[in-house]
């Protein structure tokens, strides 16, 4: 890893104009739509009064892969998706031209054996008006790039995530195609299409998106705690804990405190953790 270039690129501004196509399709892509004649899933997949799902930030104005750039000398294949982190200051509208700015927040070297944490954030903004409407954070797991030393301030971590009772639960059963679906919204790492790829990364078959797993768990709470009113759901962090295939089912449990949501979600038929760490702020 190219330390000094990951401190000192400045990413240029991003604008991207989306439409209604694009806010449907999101919502297809991460399990809305499964029963049409809901009025509350027409409400996230029908341009009549339309509402955008807040998990669609993630995926707007996607920088692409980035850190494949050679100037960076990241060894992509052995990258993680360590944590993603969501903030909503204002609800995305269903349709408009927004302003991207990203940055490298921080570098954590954990030494040369074990890795290096990378903290990327994304802004964006109204282009008319300039008001912020969501910050994006993700944390990137560089499996093979410890040892380079570090730079900047780290966020501070998730919340333990130690839910009390379970009070709610949740569940939906991805398609065996849902990563074929999802990648249109612009994330094309072939690990997640190209058996060949994904078996060079260590995995014996491609992996759902990371970022699906996450906006489909986002949907489930916006159903299950936000009253299907996706404005309600204020904030969003998670920690990817094993990866998801293509066909299985997700399930969430937690429980309601007085800051927010606890939650974990799980690969039930493998008794897998797949999301732990989960935190929820609810309006």
């Amino acid at each position: 890893m190219n330390l000094n270039a990951l401190r000192d690129y400045k990413f240029p501004l991003q604008r991207l104009t989306y439409t209604d196509k694009d806010t449907i399709l999101y919502a297809l892509s991460v399990g809305v739509g499964a029963n049409p004649l809901d009025p509350n899933q027409l409400r996230l997949t029908y341009e009549k009064g339309l509402a955008a799902l807040p998990t669609m930030a993630a995926v707007l104005a996607h920088p692409g892969m980035w850190v494949a750039e050679p100037q960076f000398e990241v060894n992509y294949l052995k990258l993680l998706h360590g944590e993603q982190n969501l903030t909503v200051h204002h609800p995305l509208p269903p349709a408009g031209t927004l302003d991207a700015n990203y940055r490298v927040v921080a570098v954590v070297d954990k030494g040369a054996d074990k890795g290096a944490l990378a903290y990327f954030e994304k802004e964006l903004k109204d282009a008319a008006t300039g008001q912020l409407l969501c910050t994006v954070s993700s944390t990137l797991f560089l499996r093979a790039d410890g040892g380079a030393g570090s730079f900047g301030t780290s966020p501070p971590p998730l919340p333990s995530g130690e839910a009390g009772k379970v009070d709610f639960t949740d569940e939906y059963t991805t398609s065996i195609d849902s990563a074929l679906l999802y990648r249109l919204n612009g994330d094309r790492n072939p690990i997640h299409v190209d058996p060949a790829a994904a078996a060079k990364a260590g995995f014996d078959r491609p992996i759902l998106h990371g970022l699906c797993t996450y906006g489909v768990v986002g949907y489930l709470l916006t159903r299950t705690v936000c009253g299907n009113d996706p404005s309600r759901l204020r904030s969003l962090g998670v920690r990817f804990s094993s990866p998801v295939y293509p066909g299985e089912k997700l399930r969430i449990e937690g429980s309601r405190t007085a800051d927010g949501v606890h939650f974990k979600a799980t690969v039930p038929e493998r008794n897998q953790l797949v999301l732990s760490n989960g935190y929820a702020r609810i309006a």
